[in-house]
């Protein structure tokens, strides 16, 4: 990744993009919003809840597993999906951390 200069940031920065990027897309967000209703799914159920072909949906589950949002068991013939909890964990303390500050900071 020599055009993006990631080595210039910290492990926390990178790995927070990381992610982010991979939060930036609405089908993502809904597969997200799937797996939270439902706490854990098969391949085959995401595809029927979204508009979307199962070799796109199959990438967006690969992008959101890589980048450590979902994690993926093999089960059978099939791979069940969940959400990481170490993952939204990260968020939760990245997002809560930036709340505080604006909170406390009177700005424009």
């Amino acid at each position: 990744m020599g055009a993006t200069k990631t080595e210039h940031f910290t492990d926390k920065q990178n790995q927070i993009a990381i992610i982010a990027k991979a939060l930036g897309h609405p089908a993502r967000i809904a597969i997200i919003e799937y797996l939270m209703k439902v706490n854990e799914c098969i391949c085959g159920d995401i595809v029927n809840e979204l508009p979307l072909a199962q070799p796109t949906v199959s990438q967006h589950l690969k992008e959101l597993k890589n980048a450590g949002i979902i994690k993926g068991n093999i089960s059978g013939n099939a791979i069940c999906y969940c959400i990481d909890e170490k993952t939204i964990e990260i968020l939760n303390t990245y997002f809560s951390a930036i709340v505080q500050t604006v909170t406390k900071v009177k700005c424009c």
